[in-house]
């Protein structure tokens, strides 16, 4: 992998992350300027804490203004071709990183980033070769190193939003990484039943659940070498995957050459089996795509268990999943799959040999 970082107009950080030479091809150029006249990037991102529930909520009305599904030829996240200047000068790239220009974190309250998988506009992470999937785990890996060096952040959070339904206002293909100043009430949580497994039985409730749902496998949808995946005993979701590696390691620095070998097989075969669950008349499918990693500082940092939590809000074709009022007003979901016929369904839509 090559790296190299330079700045946008307004000073924002761009980082383009190139596939080895390795193949034989000419080292990319990405001297190219970014010649927009833009203002520098003024956010107005505050964060209150919620007395009653302990939470933090961030206040960034600045983002009201950001774009807002435009057309493709607009699309900000295309390379800068045939005269028109986007976030990426260079006429074409690989994996790219920037600042986000409309940040709900920003200065001492963390930062925002956006990753574009790849220059072509109509693709998906789904349609990415083994490879272009392994650069993007790499750009992951090292964004995740460099945030959680910056002073105040607690949590580092790579994720990606597909779809209209689940409220993407660009169509590129691409993902966010967030940093928090905080560590998330999820995380929260599920760093206390960590602890409170380890008091009651000795283990670790990682490598239990893991365990438990290996040993019954009527929910294990992919079963590689060095990664396993399953609907969870009580998803949340229609279609809720959980993606672990089989070595249990707090974040992705610390995932080994062959997990990391193995991943873009396990994780595209899973994105791929997430487009056939409705039939080949169906749009794409919307998901979520979360990877969990362990805060920078916390205390069982070591006990946490990196994994990636892929959902989709579409429970069956042409229906959503509305967090309605048990969901959303107390936060105790009803699903309406069960996580057994949810597997079995993801099983059955596997790719052909």
């Amino acid at each position: 992998m090559k790296k190299t970082t330079t700045r946008l107009a307004d000073g924002r950080e761009l980082i383009y992350y190139d596939a080895s030479d390795a193949t034989g091809r000419t080292a990319p150029d990405r001297t190219a300027p970014d010649p927009r006249p833009l203002d520098p990037v003024a956010t107005a991102s505050e964060l209150r804490a919620d007395p009653l529930l302990g939470d933090t909520v961030a206040i960034a009305s600045h983002r009201q203004g950001r774009t807002y599904h435009p057309p493709a030829d607009e699309c900000p996240l295309c390379p800068s071709r045939d005269g028109r200047h986007t976030e990426i000068p260079a006429a074409d790239y690989d994996v790219a990183v920037f600042e986000n220009r409309f940040p709900s974190l920003a200065g001492p309250h963390g930062r925002c980033e956006v990753v574009c998988f790849t220059p072509d506009h109509d693709a998906s992470f789904a349609d990415l070769t083994d490879d272009q999937a392994a650069l993007v785990l790499d750009a992951w890996t090292d964004r995740t190193a460099a945030l959680s060096q910056l002073p105040g952040v607690a949590q580092v959070f790579c994720f990606e939003n597909r779809g209209a339904e689940i409220g993407v206002t660009l169509g590129h293909p691409h993902g966010q990484i967030y940093a928090y100043p905080f560590v998330t009430p999820r995380t929260e949580r599920m760093l206390a039943s960590l602890a409170a497994h380890r008091e009651r039985t000795g283990r670790n409730l990682f490598n239990d659940v893991v365990a438990r749902e290996r040993a019954d496998g009527r929910r294990v949808v992919l079963d590689g070498e060095h990664w396993t995946a399953f609907v969870p005993y009580a998803a949340h979701w229609p279609y809720e995957v959980h993606l672990y590696p089989k070595r249990r390691v707090p974040d992705l620095l610390a995932l080994d050459g062959p997990a990391c070998t193995e991943f873009p097989q396990i994780y595209l075969e899973l994105l791929r089996r997430f487009d056939r669950l409705f039939g080949p008349e169906a749009p794409p499918t919307p998901y979520i795509s979360a990877w969990h990693q362990a805060p920078v500082h916390a205390a069982e940092r070591s006990q946490f268990a990196l994994h990636l939590e892929l959902f989709t809000v579409r429970r069956t074709s042409g229906k959503l999943k509305f967090l309605a009022g048990s969901e959303s007003g107390m936060n105790v979901f009803i699903n309406d799959v069960p996580p057994e016929t949810a597997a079995d369904r993801l099983r059955e839509v596997a790719s052909k040999p």
